[in-house]
């Protein structure tokens, strides 16, 4: 099925004489989910990729131990933070911060390389690299993810038995500091239910891609 790529380039090269023929937009969308640590945002986000296989995963990189099951390269690109800040001082990222005391941060050359080639990339990101990366590409559809009630996140988190109590409690508290950037998002998917949220961020990539601004530019 041609995507939304192919029907760029084919309306691109059509008839010269169209009224529209250089209005055509060639970047593509940046989709961005944030919400607080064990809301479920890895397990949506990995579940959007079997839907939309035209959309592009930009790897994170960071500097936490990698947790059983996680792959290196796939879920994050894990190295030490020695050669966490030699990136920064190459201007390596689009977004980077401090998160739970470890270093994340959004290599920039792939976002910029798929976007300009008019692909579609999907950024899991904190929020705090959510607004870096919404200062540089206002464009974006941020969708911030969020639990039906604290108490359903701080048994998510005590769930997974990943982290001492003394992590936990750090989490916990930047948690409630992340739920504050919720109004700075263009859309918010409660995970109550991991169907349904999923079948809201479809909705969500799909409305947007259907968007006439996406297809052209407003005339001047």
């Amino acid at each position: 099925m041609p995507s939304r790529k192919d029907f760029l380039n084919f309306i691109s090269k059509s008839d010269k004489q169209h009224a529209m023929h250089n209005t055509i937009l060639n970047s593509g969308l940046l989709f961005v989910i944030s919400g607080p640590s064990g809301v479920g945002k890895g397990t949506i986000r990995k579940e959007i990729f079997n839907i939309f296989s035209d959309l592009h995963y930009s790897v994170s990189v960071t500097t936490r131990p990698i947790r059983r099951g996680e792959k290196d390269g796939v879920d994050y690109y894990f190295v030490s933070e020695s050669e966490f800040k030699k990136m920064i001082e190459l201007n390596k990222f689009a977004e980077w911060a401090i998160v739970h005391g470890d270093y994340k941060g959004t290599p920039l050359g792939f976002l910029i390389e798929k976007l300009k080639e008019g692909e579609d990339v999907l950024l899991e990101i904190d929020v705090q690299g959510a607004m870096q990366v919404k200062e540089k590409f206002q464009e974006g559809i941020f969708i911030f993810i969020a639990p039906p009630s604290w108490k359903d996140l701080e048994d998510r988190l005590r769930g997974r038995k990943t982290e001492e109590e003394e992590d936990l409690e750090k989490r916990l508290k930047d948690a409630r500091n992340e739920m504050k950037y919720m109004e700075n998002y263009n859309y918010l998917i409660i995970n109550d239910d991991k169907k349904i949220a999923i079948k809201k961020l479809e909705s969500i990539i799909i409305a947007e891609r259907c968007k006439m601004q996406n297809f052209i530019n407003k005339l001047s």
